[in-house]
């Protein structure tokens, strides 16, 4: 079974998926690995390994070493095409179609695309569209692009139906790391309704009440990051996980 079809059963059996998103350099590899293994044991799908500025070295231990202490899907989320491992299951291969920069539409999925065919990396197709936080987040800023307004519903279905018709598998609906507001629920909602797409849910989602929300809103998979570096408390990512899971 592919990771996608994982992913898919994930959605299908839980109501919606629970991932978290490690960013290595943000903290030193061992708390890394003891997040990742304290989320498998509390309810979490999958882990998400990524960040805007990583270090190659420290990108690929922690891959190698996540594989040998997590049963659960282990998937690349790229800042860039420096970030493809052979050792992890699968990779985001993202477009960010909220903006218009062509380095990110295709110019660094060309130079990455050899590399994944190269290494048997599975390659999951993601339409990423960064979405109005109330701030400027490290996504904006390194990608030099604008996210599409909260309140341009309208909009983000325009791009979220581009993506279905190109034949993209998946929406990641991103409002950032640090994000000030989560994506609208009336956006995930309307995405939801019009597309037929599945949807990735991340950035501002602070609390599991948040989360639950998204969900019901029409995320079929909902990620937290930031949140859970500022607070490692035991226990926090199984409240999480119930939340998203019990729809």
């Amino acid at each position: 079974m592919t990771t996608w079809e994982k992913l898919l059963n994930i959605k299908n059996e839980r109501g919606a998926g629970y991932f978290i998103l490690i960013d290595p350099d943000k903290q030193p590899l061992e708390q890394s690995l003891k997040l990742a293994t304290q989320a498998e044991r509390e309810g979490a799908d999958a882990v998400f390994i990524g960040g805007s500025l990583l270090s190659l070295p420290v990108f690929n231990e922690l891959i190698r070493q996540l594989k040998t202490v997590v049963k659960i899907p282990v998937i690349i989320f790229p800042g860039g095409v420096q970030q493809v491992s052979p050792d992890a299951d699968a990779i985001l291969f993202m477009s960010v179609i909220s903006g218009r920069n062509a380095d990110l539409l295709i110019g660094q999925h060309v130079m990455a695309a050899p590399i994944v065919k190269m290494t048997g990396l599975e390659a999951i197709s993601t339409g990423y569209m960064l979405i109005d936080s109330g701030k400027v987040t490290s996504a904006e800023f390194m990608s030099n692009t604008k996210p599409i307004p909260r309140d341009k519903t309208d909009i983000a279905i325009a791009h979220g139906l581009a993506a279905e018709f190109l034949g993209m598998k998946i929406l990641y609906l991103e409002a950032g790391s640090g994000a000030l507001q989560p994506v609208p629920d009336e956006m995930i909602q309307g995405l939801s309704r019009m597309c037929g797409l599945p949807l990735i849910v991340g950035g501002g989602i602070k609390t599991p009440e948040i989360a639950s929300q998204k969900v019901r809103a029409g995320a079929s998979f909902i990620v937290t990051g930031n949140i859970l570096e500022k607070n490692n408390r035991t226990g926090l990512i199984a409240e999480f996980a119930k939340a998203i899971h019990k729809h």
